[in-house]
């Protein structure tokens, strides 16, 4: 394909977003929203286009694109496979539907905002598509800023706080991870990620190489101890933001964990199995709990996207077949449906301008299309059969199970968690008396808020019960990265005997 289109689909959303800077045409509302809406709809059928074409019977990286950028060091190059595909195209659809949502939630600077919207959806795509790894760690940073920018201007009454927080953690997180880099360009000569994996990295080097990286994506997924800036964040960001930051950016580090954590460095992957396992069951169990006694719905939800990525994490490092791709779906499914519950969220709280538990009951009653759609996120939240959200944990169940008896057993208990706080706040809102003056007063799902929640509500069921479209196009990928894990461990284990 003589087309650059991996450039085009990162690209395209920041010139949508310097022209809605500097275009006279966007001073007013509607014209911001009409130019960044057209940008990310075309964005997303480019994406469904470059689908479309995917060769998901090939293991090798598509569309590779390779630029010289710093001669004789750093290459821009960008490629895909079957793993990194389908967060594209979750990207350019969750940020159509967060620049639709904007309607009644940005009140002031709205132009600025779109703009910061659209530089994140390159960011976020170019971490997805990045082939080295001095780009891809651009990519990843660079990402910080705009969700900075909409927490910190956009965000709630502590929005200042909880963007400092978020920016200095995953930041601080990161620093590790450049020196890492570094390291690998010394060691291998290069940060081409296609080398790296034909090369191999030094077995002596791995676990600190490992350990740095991790310390980059533990805090962005966020696993436990260091997830306390999630709940913050989401509860101080306006509802696009925690759209976009519970559907997309979690997922850069889980991806990340798949990309480089198991495909350079396999042996300190398989030596460091212990820890993730204790850490996700962690965060699993514990977040679980600590989501049962919340207050705010947000929170609530926060809480749930920690024990969800447990789930992420625990199955990306069984190294099996079912707990890899479960991961990946699981983490396509919480896209999904985490989106829909911050949104759900959004609905009523600019309704009601307040977020906590007691203030509702009895909604069912006033907003009965809203209860329906809340309803089916919420059981899909809690997994469900029949919703994406079952197909996810399954599998990284199953592959748990074939690898450790007694982890999968203790985490099969987040299942039951996860159902008792979901159904715990679905009954508190939904159900019940009206006690509030105020929620007599709501007014039911308008137009925008009624196709975007039944949209991500249709997906949810379709993939729930057809995930065939999805997992096709990830198994032979990881098949390859499966193989090539077992292929290094293997050499490793000749050499040392």
């Amino acid at each position: 394909m003589n087309f650059p289109i991996l450039s085009s689909l990162i690209l395209l959303p920041t010139i949508g977003g310097l022209f809605i800077l500097f275009s006279r045409s966007s001073s007013n509302y509607n014209g911001a929203k009409y130019i960044s809406l057209f940008i990310s709809l075309a964005n997303f059928f480019l994406s469904l286009y470059l689908w479309y074409v995917f060769d998901s019977n090939s293991s090798e990286f598509q569309f590779v694109e390779e630029r010289i950028w710093l001669k004789g060091f750093i290459n821009y190059k960008v490629g895909i496979d079957g793993i990194s595909i389908l967060f594209i195209i979750l990207t350019t659809f969750i940020t159509t539907l967060c620049i639709i949502s904007v309607n009644s939630t940005i009140k002031y600077r709205l132009k600025d905002f779109l703009v910061a919207i659209l530089l994140m959806e390159t960011m976020m795509i170019g971490v997805f598509c990045s082939l080295d790894l001095v780009i891809f760690y651009l990519f990843f940073e660079a990402g910080l800023i705009p969700m900075f920018l909409i927490i910190g201007i956009w965000g709630g009454e502590r929005r200042v706080y909880s963007a400092f927080k978020f920016f200095l953690y995953t930041l601080l997180g990161s620093v590790l991870m450049l020196v890492a880099i570094i390291s690998i360009y010394w060691i291998a000569g290069t940060t081409d990620v296609i080398e790296l994996y034909q090369l191999g990295i030094d077995a002596k080097y791995q676990n600190l190489l490992w350990l740095a990286f991790f310390s980059s994506f533990a805090v962005k997924t966020p696993m436990w101890p260091v997830h306390t800036w999630l709940p913050d964040a989401h509860v101080e960001a306006p509802t696009a933001g925690s759209v976009l930051l519970a559907a997309i950016l979690l997922k850069m580090a889980g991806y990340g964990f798949i990309r480089f954590s198991i495909g350079l460095f396999p042996i300190a992957s398989e030596y460091f199995v212990p820890l993730i396992f204790v850490l996700s069951l962690i965060a699993i169990i514990y977040t679980s709990f600590v989501a049962l006694v919340q207050e705010d719905m947000k929170k609530l939800i926060a809480y749930s996207s920690v024990a969800h990525m447990g789930f992420v994490t625990m199955g990306i490092f069984t190294m099996t077949p079912q707990g890899i791709e479960g991961s990946i779906f699981q983490m396509i499914s919480h896209g999904i449906i985490s989106a829909a519950l911050f949104l759900c969220v959004g609905v009523v709280y600019e309704r009601m301008h307040t977020r906590e538990i007691s203030k509702y009951g009895g909604v069912v009653s006033v907003m009965p299309r809203y209860a329906v759609v809340f309803m089916i996120f919420t059981l899909g939240a809690l997994g469900l059969p029949g919703t994406t959200g079952f197909i996810g944990e399954f599998l990284i169940l199953l592959g748990t199970f074939k690898v450790n008896f007694i982890v999968a057993t203790i985490a099969s208990l987040g299942v039951i968690l996860g159902a008792a706080y979901m159904l715990w706040l679905y009954r508190r809102i939904v159900f019940g008396e009206i006690n509030n003056a105020e929620v007599k007063k709501l007014v039911d799902l308008d137009r925008s808020e009624m196709i975007i929640l039944t949209l991500l509500a249709f997906l949810s069921i379709l993939f729930g019960f057809y995930p065939d479209p999805l997992l096709s196009t990830t198994s032979v990928s990881v098949e390859s990265l499966i193989d090539l894990f077992n292929m290094n461990i293997k050499i490793y284990t000749a050499n040392t005997l």
